[in-house]
């Protein structure tokens, strides 16, 4: 019988599954999902995580029983799950999507081509997102983007031909597997994004039929933000719903309104500048992804090399300062609510991330490397790709990327100016007067339980600019930045060799 694997990993559905097509039409189907420990125990993953996979497994595992070939789960390395599962039954080809993940993924991937070419066992990965694997032409992606996401989606097999000598096996518990949480400033967690691939065409469909109609000013205040902004990252980042079953529904919902007299149109539910806004979000997701695809390093490595010695002398880390940060207990209120409110519920809205990890990198002067596996860990949507680029972007590492130095009462007096947001999270601060909500220190009485501010924000930021200024100053700087730009550079029109972003802002 010509067997066929489908390994399941960070797409975690049956409806845009290329690789699950084509093996049905080869052959008999073993659908593969393997707990890997060297994956669940490493630092930058979570119970937060290993719940939602869970979660989102039961939905796939019941999806593919109404097929006709249930999901097959296995505890083990991968190399050596395989090669357990080929003793038994001699499987022809592995059929998987591209993943783009983090060091140990990479180097897993590598060990199972391997394996599988000692063994004449085909392994044919295919195109999961917008990222492009091999050579990269930057000038070009933002069309092989836009070509991929404009064909169709793969159909949905409607019948599976089983193994049926492949037994079955319930996914494990997380204390089973030694799985760690990490929670440092709130007691547990009470997230409303759970996993399944149903789950994420209800957030998807909600938030096109209305919800995200403020979508555009309501992204940035984590009041609002929880409700109006699309909430699929989790789901896109463990593959519950392709991007591309996403964009067709974007389109459509644009078609829609686009077809709509001018006069039904400002009355609809929903609006076309919400949907432009979002479409370019999209982009962006499967863009910074690409950085990571095409140059794993950064997962250790600054974008720009000349970065590197940033924040890494002896008293560069200053431990106390981390501590208050990861429990949110640096005397600056609007960080404090956002750190335990994301702790609390695995996500915040991508202002406030960038908010926390810019007071980290600037006010604190703590290396983007030292804060990573602590934030992977407190967002259900980790993505490698993302998380690193972004946490160096929002910590001026790439050497291209305006310097965002946010001012951390200033982003609370905009984004919370009643400090409704901090009283919820914070609850020490509950009693004290809207004036003095962004300062309680300057209280005629402040909190007892409640600290000062733990840094002065325009000392640090005084000296943040000073050692960035005289980073630049540095021979080869703006030589490097360019290498950095024609890698990774956003742009819709071919690269005109720009160097080095100079500016700075203070938001």
């Amino acid at each position: 019988m010509n067997v066929q694997v489908v390994w399941f990993k960070r797409d975690l559905r049956i409806e845009d599954h290329a690789p699950l097509t084509a093996a049905a039409e080869k052959g008999a189907v073993i659908p593969l999902y393997i707990v890997e420990p060297s994956l669940v125990t490493a630092p930058d993953f979570d119970q937060l995580h290993y719940t939602f996979i869970q979660e989102s497994i039961e939905s796939l595992s019941e999806d593919l029983t109404n097929l006709g070939a249930p999901l097959i789960v296995r505890v083990g390395e991968a190399v050596d799950v395989f090669q357990q599962l080929y003793d038994r039954i001699h499987f022809t080809t592995i059929w998987s999507h591209i993943e783009t993940g983090n060091h140990l993924t990479y180097e897993r991937d590598r060990a199972v081509a391997s394996w599988a070419a000692d063994r004449g066992i085909g392994w044919t990965e295919m195109r999961h997102q917008g990222v492009v694997r091999g050579v990269l032409d930057r000038n070009r992606w933002q069309k092989q983007w836009e070509a991929f996401m404009t064909q169709p989606p793969a159909e949905t097999p409607k019948q599976l031909t089983a193994v049926s000598e492949i037994a079955e096996a319930p996914m494990p518990d997380a204390e089973e597997l030694g799985i760690a949480e990490h929670l440092t400033a709130v007691p547990a967690r009470e997230t409303d994004l759970t996993g399944g691939s149903s789950q994420a065409h209800r957030w998807l469909a909600s938030f096109l039929d209305g919800r995200g109609a403020d979508y555009t000013k309501a992204m940035s205040s984590p009041l609002t933000a929880y409700d109006s902004c699309s909430r699929l990252s989790p789901y896109l980042s463990w593959g519950c719903v392709s991007m591309r079953s996403v964009v067709h529904a974007l389109r459509d919902k644009q078609a829609e309104l686009r077809a709509l007299k001018e006069a039904e149109r400002k009355t609809a539910p929903m609006n076309l500048k919400a949907l432009k806004s979002f479409d370019a979000r999209l982009h962006w997701h499967c863009h910074f992804i690409q950085k990571l695809e095409a140059e794993p390093d950064i997962e250790f490595h600054c974008f720009n090399r000349l970065c590197d010695p940033l924040r890494t002398q002896p008293d560069d880390w200053n431990e106390e300062y981390y501590q208050a940060w990861i429990k949110g207990r640096t005397g600056y209120p609007f960080v404090d609510a956002c750190m335990r409110a994301l702790q609390t519920r695995g996500w915040i809205n991508f202002r406030m991330r960038a908010m926390l990890v810019s007071f980290a990198a600037y006010d604190l002067w703590l290396d983007w490397r030292g804060i990573k596996d602590f934030l992977a860990c407190q967002f259900i949507d980790y993505e490698p790709g993302i998380h690193y680029s972004q946490l160096q972007m929002q910590s001026g590492t790439t050497g291209i990327n305006t310097l965002r130095m946010y001012n951390p009462t200033k982003q609370g007096y905009d984004h919370d100016p009643e400090g409704t947001f901090i009283r919820t999270w914070v609850r020490e601060l509950r009693d004290v007067p809207d004036l003095f909500i962004h300062t309680p220190h300057n209280a005629p009485r402040p909190p007892d339980n409640y600290p000062p501010p733990m840094v002065d924000h325009d000392k640090a930021i005084a000296r943040a600019r000073a050692s960035f200024k005289s980073l630049r100053n540095t021979d080869g700087f703006r030589e490097e930045a360019s290498r950095v730009y024609e890698k990774h550079g956003s742009r819709k029109r071919p690269s005109r060799r720009r160097t080095v972003a100079t500016s700075e802002t203070s938001s």
